[in-house]
């Protein structure tokens, strides 16, 4: 079990150096370019892993209708996040990303009619409240580039809830795959939208190639803590992740949160976990009433 939670932290603490990668490329590069050099580097990545493990890719699983909706919300939640990484703090982008198991909570509720009683919709209003305590829209600190991590994890969010609907047969290094291949258009989009010049930096690059590399052990990382142990015991520390990342915003970038974003998080961190051990909760009492 102990190993199980030093793997989740340590995939924690490596996705938070991944968000941190991409913030240290977009101050050399302009944001479309760092969208196409993660596109491919992470699809290449995912391809290699399906080699290794066998599982064979199909373009006619690439271009279902479901698989095709997944890959446009994935598209919505990459452009939504590496802006706003660019443009905000370490911190705030953490916190903001926070929200989404509440933001597909709320999803499965309203599209999927998946029963929320009103405990969880008490929670996801607070998580919704300390979110806006962080970005505070209106307020001084306010510069609106805020709104594109909202619009990144409400893509994220809906990706994962059209993941749930996916035929069983699509293995889901495919669909990574396929997803990370899908962002390759819109960064380019990007690129001739702003007429950005392309980098050469040394830095860019480098930076790059340590965002998928973490990034990939990371992925590895909660992987294998989500099979070694069960998922209420290990899913909880998804949430060091705030952690990790406030503190690289700190050491790297001299970033230094409010007490508001501080209460916000909080407030988002709380709403989370208790959605999710009251999902637990339910979802054990469901199975012992099942259980023969």
């Amino acid at each position: 079990m102990l190993r199980a939670i030093a793997l989740m932290v340590a995939g924690m603490a490596l996705l938070a150096a991944s968000d941190a990668f991409l913030k240290l490329a977009s101050q050399t590069a302009p944001v479309g370019q760092v969208m196409v050099m993660l596109s491919i580097g992470a699809t290449a990545l995912f391809l290699v892993l399906a080699a290794l493990r066998g599982v064979r890719l199909s373009l006619s699983e690439a271009f279902e209708p479901k698989v095709m909706l997944r890959n446009l919300f994935e598209m919505i939640g990459a452009l939504g996040m590496i802006v706003g990484l660019s443009k905000i703090p370490l911190a705030l982008m953490a916190a903001i990303m926070q929200t989404a198991p509440l933001v597909v909570t709320l999803g499965a509720a309203l599209f999927l009619h998946e029963p929320v009683g009103w405990r969880r919709w008490l929670a996801i209003g607070v998580g919704l409240v300390g979110m806006l305590m962080v970005i505070r829209p209106g307020g001084a600190a306010f510069t609106g580039w805020e709104i594109f991590p909202v619009v990144g994890v409400t893509g994220l969010a809906a990706r994962d809830l059209v993941t749930r609907l996916l035929p069983a047969r699509i293995p889901s290094l495919a669909v990574s795959a396929y997803g990370f291949a899908a962002v390759l258009p819109v960064g380019l989009v990007v690129l001739l939208i702003t007429g950005a010049p392309f980098s050469g930096e040394r830095e860019t690059f480098g930076y790059m190639t340590g965002a998928v590399v973490v990034t990939a052990a990371g992925y590895l990382a909660v992987t294998m803590a989500m099979r070694m142990a069960p998922v209420s015991s290990v899913a909880p520390f998804r949430y060091t992740r705030l952690v990790f990342t406030a503190g690289l915003g700190m050491a790297i970038f001299g970033e230094r949160p409010d007490g508001w974003t501080w209460a916000g998080a909080a407030l988002i961190l709380a709403a989370g976990l208790y959605s999710f051990l009251r999902e637990n909760r339910l979802a054990r009492q469901q199975a012992a009433v099942l259980r023969p």
